[in-house]
């Protein structure tokens, strides 16, 4: 008998859903619109900084080997794009008018300076060995002033583009003094040996997931297809709100009250139809990733093996998105209320639990405060298996906090709605 109330519950959403051209439309078409376009703003800017150089501006005061190294190193790169037609005040006014992104001004006289520092030392060095140094190569000390290689970046630069910017000049004229130091070593010692041959000793091997022989490397789909995913599992808060808003207003919400069926079936029936629908925009999603995007140029979604276990996160991740629902539902008494806090609120998840914005680039007390969103947690639960290759074993706390948070909103849900209309 449970079981057919339960039925005509879900059959009596499902009529409510199909009168409400509007609400079918957000929930379907929007998500897989916000999932395109965005994977393809995203996936065109990746594209921009490793495939197609910026253009920068380069002064080269110096004009001697130190110059020329930078120089050489910045051109076979894959970054940029050198400009060399500006002076210093001219490049300042490009950069700063935001014509271009950046400029490097390498000073004069920087590899003399370099040199005659570096002979200074070296010989300081040798002579202290007892070692004498060759007559015609002996100089005497001299106070060298430090050199600027002056760097501009339109203030709207990124601070992070800032900062490899800066580590990579850095690096460069640190490995070209260190060479010149060896050199200069040898020659005061006479070795025969080409130091410059020599490899580091010490030197980074990034080790990423793999899967059989191939390794496996996060792309902007494999990072928004969930995320998206669970933006549009979120957003069918406001439909569902508004459905309970309208039961009230109607009347509905009464007749159900003095009906036999218990409150809580009234509320499984609203469970089991949103949680389909929110399996099915998952499955658009991933048909989006895996059918659309390689004709789209963009890499394709991957789920080989995986399926079962995004079906079960997508699941639970409904049933928090749908507790949310039942209890704003519950709480508002308008469709005002309800419409515009629901959006409002799930936008607020997002951003809190990594949707629009990475947890780790968020300062650490909003990284605290990300872990109490339920995005988070199903996010989380999504990247462990897409990325992580992660089971069921792995995910099972955010699965666990999820199906918490849907029991949790239920149950304030029912109680509040008895405390409204005890007599």
């Amino acid at each position: 008998m449970l079981l057919y109330k339960l039925w005509r519950s879900f059959v009596k959403e499902i009529l409510l859903l199909k009168r409400d051209i509007g609400g079918i439309v957000i929930i379907f078409v929007m998500p897989l619109l916000l999932i395109i376009t965005i994977t393809l703003i995203q996936d065109s800017t990746f594209k921009n900084l490793e495939g197609s150089k910026i253009p920068i501006i380069f002064i080269d005061n110096d004009k001697s080997e130190i110059s020329k190294n930078i120089k050489h190193e910045l051109e076979n790169g894959k970054t940029f794009d050198l400009v060399t037609n500006y002076n210093e005040k001219s490049a300042q006014d490009a950069v700063f008018s935001g014509d271009y992104q950046m400029a490097i001004v390498i000073p004069e006289n920087l590899t003399k300076d370099l040199n005659a520092n570096i002979d200074s030392k070296v010989q300081t060095i040798v002579s202290s060995f007892g070692i004498e140094a060759d007559a015609a190569s002996v100089k005497k000390n001299v106070d060298i002033k430090a050199k600027d290689i002056h760097l501009y970046f339109d203030p709207a630069t990124n601070i992070g583009f800032k900062n490899n910017v800066m580590n990579a000049v850095n690096k460069m004229v640190f490995e070209i003094e260190n060479k010149k130091i060896y050199k200069a070593f040898q020659d005061q010692l006479g070795t025969t040996e080409n130091l410059d041959e020599n490899k580091n000793l010490i030197s980074f091997k990034e080790i990423t997931p793999t899967k059989g022989k191939m390794d496996i490397i996060p792309n902007s789909v494999q990072h928004n297809v969930p995320a998206w995913a669970l933006f549009a599992i979120f957003f069918i808060v406001v439909p569902l709100s508004i459905n309970l808003v309208k039961e009230k207003s109607q009347g509905t919400s009464v007749r159900v009250r003095v009906s036999p069926t218990p409150y809580y079936i009234h509320i499984l029936g609203k469970t089991c139809t949103y949680l389909i629908i929110c399996i099915i925009q998952f499955l658009l999603m991933v048909a989006v990733g895996v059918y659309l995007f390689p004709y789209m140029n963009l890499p394709q979604f991957d789920v080989t093996g995986k399926m079962f276990h995004l079906i079960i996160v997508t699941i639970f991740a409904g049933l928090a998105a749908i507790g949310f629902g039942v209890l704003l539902g519950t709480l508002a008494d308008t469709q005002e209320q309800s419409a515009p806090f629901g959006a409002t609120s799930v936008v607020v998840l997002a951003a809190v639990g990594g949707i629009w914005v990475p947890v780790f680039l968020m300062p650490e007390f909003m990284q605290t405060v990300a872990k109490f969103s339920p995005m988070n947690w199903g996010l989380n639960a999504y990247y462990d298996i897409i990325l992580r290759n992660s089971g069921i074993a792995g995910i099972a706390k955010e699965l666990a906090l999820l199906f918490v948070f849907y029991i949790a909103m239920v149950t304030i849900s029912i109680f509040y709605e008895r405390k409204q209309n005890a007599v």
